[in-house]
């Protein structure tokens, strides 16, 4: 027979596993009591329209769903969080789902705070400056050819299945396959629509309207596959590095390095914060002048100074602890963002057909299949070859921080830049230099 202390002991036990349950590393019950503060904030009209208001909101929406996305069965294998953080939003967004004050806070954060490329800067420049010498070399070199034979790969496989689906090349090509490995919206779509309009005369707002979902939805496709390679990496290990791209012959020097903890230091994290601002404003500054995209003079630049060892040991390690506080706590906000700012869910609904998407995944598995079984012929870890490869098709710095992120893999951030801004200009150039000999 259960006595009366009997029901406040089980009461208790519920009450410590209800306490015990986290979003994220925060308990479910103060999760809650966040989330609506600042649903009330938003209600009213009273969050912030700035950073603070911007932070809070992507915070919480990217604990919960960066949560969802990797509990939910099929799903977290295929990269569950990147793709709820990124599409639940923008769907939110175009179902008016979405409070709008919430949204202007977020658009604040993404664009007048310009929260991406801080993030992207911090990632690129901290894993540049912590990585091995030895393979930061190699992998820059060789990282070209599995580059430019999954570009070939991308656009033949993608013309074979359009013929399939009565997609001409002409169409299949131009229209869907080059959108998705031309480096984003801005750095790809936009001057490639510009490029198009100028050649066949159309209207560059419509051209755009066509060009942006191939684009997504190769960004979509790449992000699930990896999540599937990260599955392989787990089952065959032998075929990943962790995160590193080349075989050095010192492999297990290098994997042990980086797993030695060294002691956190906060001055030395903000002495990486800021050294990680300036190459990003030097890119900027000397990309007025040269014509090239400050993302790469800035991949460029920290290369350089890498390889020469221009900078004091203890500053590379600032820099490299706080690109792993800003990896660790900001990737699923930042995709939050990305999906409210940068993913109009429009767009990818409006053109959808079944052989729109078949063109699709054809490319993007041919590329990225190429990258890797060209990089273990030239021996580099075939899962880190085919995801750097993947991220040809990625939307720009978003898109890279979306694949990668799937897979686990975020030291890959300067190959998969490089992959991704170099890959996708001559891309543009090149499609728009065969438009014109087409037409």
């Amino acid at each position: 027979m259960q006595t009366t202390t009997d029901v406040p002991r089980n009461t208790d036990n519920l009450f410590s596993k209800i306490l015990q349950f986290k979003i994220g590393e925060i308990p479910i019950p103060l999760f809650i009591a966040i989330s609506i503060i600042i649903f009330l904030s938003c209600h009213y009209k009273l969050l912030p329209i700035d950073m603070i208001g911007g932070f809070a909101v992507v915070m919480v929406m990217g604990l919960l769903l960066g949560e969802i996305g990797a509990r939910v069965p099929v799903l977290k294998n295929i990269g569950g969080p990147a793709i709820c953080t990124i599409f639940i939003p923008s769907a939110l967004v175009y179902y008016k789902l979405l409070d709008p004050t919430a949204i202007k806070s977020i658009t604040a954060l993404m664009k007048t705070s310009n929260f991406l490329y801080l993030y992207i800067s911090v990632l690129v420049v901290g894993s540049i400056l912590g990585m091995n010498r030895k393979v930061m070399i190699k992998g820059f070199v060789k990282m070209f050819v599995p580059l430019v034979v999954g570009t070939i790969c991308a656009a033949i496989g993608g013309i074979i299945i359009g013929l399939l689906f009565g997609y001409t090349p002409y169409k299949s090509f131009f229209f869907v396959i080059a959108p998705i490995v031309s480096g984003g919206i801005g750095e790809g779509i936009l001057p490639l629509s510009v490029g198009y309009s100028g050649i066949i005369h159309g209207s560059q707002n419509d051209l755009v309207a066509k060009l942006v979902p191939a684009a997504m939805i190769g960004n979509v496709i790449a992000i699930m596959i990896s999540g599937l390679l990260m599955r392989i990496a787990i089952k065959k290990p032998k075929l990943t590095g962790n995160g590193v791209l080349v075989k050095t012959g010192d492999d297990q020097d290098i994997l042990q390095a980086k797993t030695e903890e060294k002691p956190i230091d906060f001055k030395l994290m903000g002495a990486g914060f800021l050294i990680a601002c300036t190459f990003f404003i030097f890119g900027t500054f000397l990309s007025k002048f040269i014509g090239i995209p400050g993302a790469i003079i800035m991949i460029i630049t920290a290369a350089i100074v890498k390889y020469l060892k221009l900078l004091p040991k203890h500053i590379e390690l600032g820099a490299h602890q706080i690109y792993s506080l800003v990896s660790k706590t900001l990737t699923w906000p930042l995709l939050i963002g990305v999906g409210v700012v940068y993913t109009p869910w429009s767009s990818l609904i409006a053109t959808v057909t079944p052989g729109y998407i078949a063109i699709c995944i054809a490319s993007v598995t041919a590329m990225v299949t190429s990258g890797f079984y060209v990089g273990k012929a030239m021996n580099m870890y075939p899962i880190e070859s085919a995801l750097v490869t993947s991220c040809h098709s990625g939307l720009g710095g978003t898109g890279d921080v979306a694949i990668l992120s799937g897979a686990n893999r975020m030291e890959l951030m300067p190959f998969s830049q490089v992959s991704t801004r170099l890959g996708g200009a001559g891309t543009v150039i090149l499609a728009t230099i065969l438009l014109k000999l087409f037409v």
